[in-house]
C-alpha cells in the first residue's frame, strides 16, 4: 500500500519495524491514507470524527505507518511513579488544568520550547457528544497562540480512508477558520455517526486530557 513519506523537517518517532507494523495494520484493517503531512517542524493535528474505540487502532496504525511523532494530551498525574517513563515513551504531553496558564497555555509553552513538536487533539472532546454540541476550540487557541498551522485529518469509514488535509493557518476570525474546517469535514462518515455539514463552535477548552473524567 502507498504511505506518504515524511520530509526532513518532520519529527520522526520510530523506524523500519514500527513503520512495517503500522502499514500491515492498515492493510489488515482495510484502510488507506490520502494526502500527506506537511514538511514542517511544528503543527497541531486534529482528528475527527471520534465515535468509537476502534478509532484508536486506526489512528495508531496511521501514526506508526507514517512514522510521525505526535504528542497527545495527558493528565499530569499520569506521570507520577513508574508510569512516567511509559507516558513519555508514548509521547504523552503532561498538562495540568489547575496551572495558571491552563491546558492551552501549557501546550503553547511546550510547543515554543521544543525544536520539533506535533500535538494531536480530538476536537469533539468525547465519543458521544450531546446533539448539537460544538467542537472544543482549544486546538484553535493552541495553534493561534503558538503560531503554528492546523492539519485536519478525517477518518472516513464510508471509504475507509484517512484523509490528511492541507495546512490551515489560523486567522483572527474563529468563525471563518471553522467554516474552512467544515468544508473539509462535511459529511465525513464516522464509525457510528456522520459529521454535520457545518461544524458548531463549542467551548474554549481542548479535548479532555487522557486519564480525566467528564
Amino acid at each position: 500500500m502507498s504511505v506518504p513519506s515524511l520530509g526532513p523537517r518532520n519529527d520522526r518517532r520510530g523506524g523500519p519495524v514500527s513503520r512495517f507494523i503500522g502499514r500491515m495494520g492498515l492493510r489488515l484493517l482495510g484502510w488507506r491514507i490520502a494526502g500527506a503531512f506537511p514538511n514542517l517542524e511544528k503543527f497541531v493535528v486534529i482528528g475527527a470524527p471520534h465515535t468509537s474505540n476502534y478509532d484508536f487502532f486506526v489512528a495508531m496504525a496511521t501514526i506508526l505507518a507514517t512514522d510521525l511523532r505526535i504528542h497527545i494530551l495527558g493528565k499530569h498525574t499520569l506521570f507520577w511513579g513508574p508510569l512516567g517513563p511509559i507516558m513519555r515513551w508514548c509521547d504523552v504531553l503532561p498538562v495540568d488544568r489547575r496551572s495558571a496558564h491552563g491546558v492551552v497555555g501549557d501546550c503553547v509553552a511546550a510547543i515554543e520550547a521544543a525544536e520539533k513538536m506535533v500535538v494531536g487533539v480530538a476536537p469533539e472532546g468525547t465519543r458521544n457528544p450531546k446533539p448539537g454540541a460544538g467542537w472544543k476550540t482549544g486546538f484553535w487557541q493552541i495553534a493561534r497562540q503558538a503560531g503554528v498551522p492546523i492539519i485536519p485529518v478525517a477518518l472516513d469509514y464510508a471509504t475507509r480512508t484517512i484523509r490528511i488535509g492541507e495546512p490551515l493557518e489560523t486567522t483572527e476570525s474563529l468563525e471563518a477558520d471553522f467554516a474552512l474546517l467544515s468544508a473539509f469535514y462535511a459529511g465525513v462518515q464516522g464509525a457510528k455517526r456522520q459529521l454535520p455539514m457545518t461544524i458548531p463552535i463549542g467551548g474554549t477548552r481542548p479535548a479532555e486530557p487522557a486519564g480525566t473524567a467528564g
